[in-house]
């Protein structure tokens, strides 16, 4: 496995593999990698002749006071774990490297960024957009891959790429859970032993909701009553947004039904943890 830092040397390595007829895979991280990120590694391997992860904390996508400044990193760990499921080059550029003084070009997506974590982040993803087109355009891959968990971020970034006319494949893959049902996130380094614990009130929120709904409850209103009692009980919680949306417009939903999405985002302690599901899926 090569580490790159450069942006030319990967524009250089990429290209020459494009002029060989590889296909070229990415998984765009922020490392502090964990088994969800894996996931995608695994499928980007199956997927492409050369596979590319990207790690880098990208400031863009980091509003005022957010934890830019304490993202945890380890890259020994990360190279480990990468190598581990078949990666070929991991691009670890420096911020100056991805963004040199006098930048000043951004990507907007506009009305699937306005609810959810747009709502309570603005400009974030802003900057996911913009540092997400940049490394399409560095690594020049056939497929790139992201998890369902950011299941906003994966819609914004499969429009981006449809309205810019990217010629790419937006591959999303399902959520990897710990065995207690929490969405795996490198954020939940930062949680206290108590606040791990009551941090699986995420999935018993959506679990209680899905059944609801599969004995018929279809009202948004009474399902989110149901699932904020449930969160009520973790002292540590406080909710950010918890809401039903149509899963491709994102747009709130008053009757709820398979196709809907139960997205949600809690402050537990100080560390924000988001979580989601479709109403009909397992």
């Amino acid at each position: 496995m090569k580490i790159i830092n450069s942006v030319s040397e990967m524009q250089e390595t990429v290209l020459a593999a494009r002029r060989e007829g590889m296909t070229i895979g990415l998984v765009p991280t922020m490392g502090y990698l964990h088994q969800g990120h894996a996931s995608l590694m695994l499928e980007g391997r199956r997927h492409s002749d050369l596979l590319v992860a990207s790690i880098f904390v990208n400031p863009t996508q980091f509003g005022v006071g957010e934890d830019l400044d304490n993202y945890p990193k380890d890259l020994e760990r990360d190279m480990a774990i990468a190598a581990d499921a078949g990666v070929d080059i991991i691009f670890a550029p420096s911020t100056a490297e991805m963004y040199p003084s006098g930048y000043q070009t951004y990507v907007n997506v506009e009305k699937l960024t306005l609810p959810l974590c747009g709502g309570s982040r603005p400009g974030h993803f802003r900057g996911v957009t913009t540092v997400v087109a940049k490394l399409f355009g560095i690594t020049q891959p056939h497929s790139a891959f992201f998890g369902k968990k950011d299941y906003q971020q994966l819609a914004v970034i499969r429009q981006m790429t449809a309205d810019l006319n990217i010629p790419l494949k937006i591959i999303g893959l399902p959520i990897v859970r710990e065995s207690d049902g929490l969405a795996m996130s490198s954020r939940n380094a930062y949680l206290s032993d108590q606040e791990r614990s009551e941090a699986v009130c995420l999935k018993a929120a959506i679990d209680t909701v899905k059944q609801s709904f599969r004995e018929g409850v279809t009202s948004s209103l009474i399902l989110k009553n149901k699932a904020l009692e449930i969160i009520s009980k973790a002292l540590s919680a406080s909710v950010d947004y918890l809401e039903f949306s149509d899963s491709t417009t994102l747009e709130t939903v008053v009757s709820v039904d398979s196709n809907t999405l139960m997205a949600l985002a809690v402050n537990i302690g100080k560390t924000r943890l988001i979580d989601n599901s479709i109403m009909g899926e397992e």
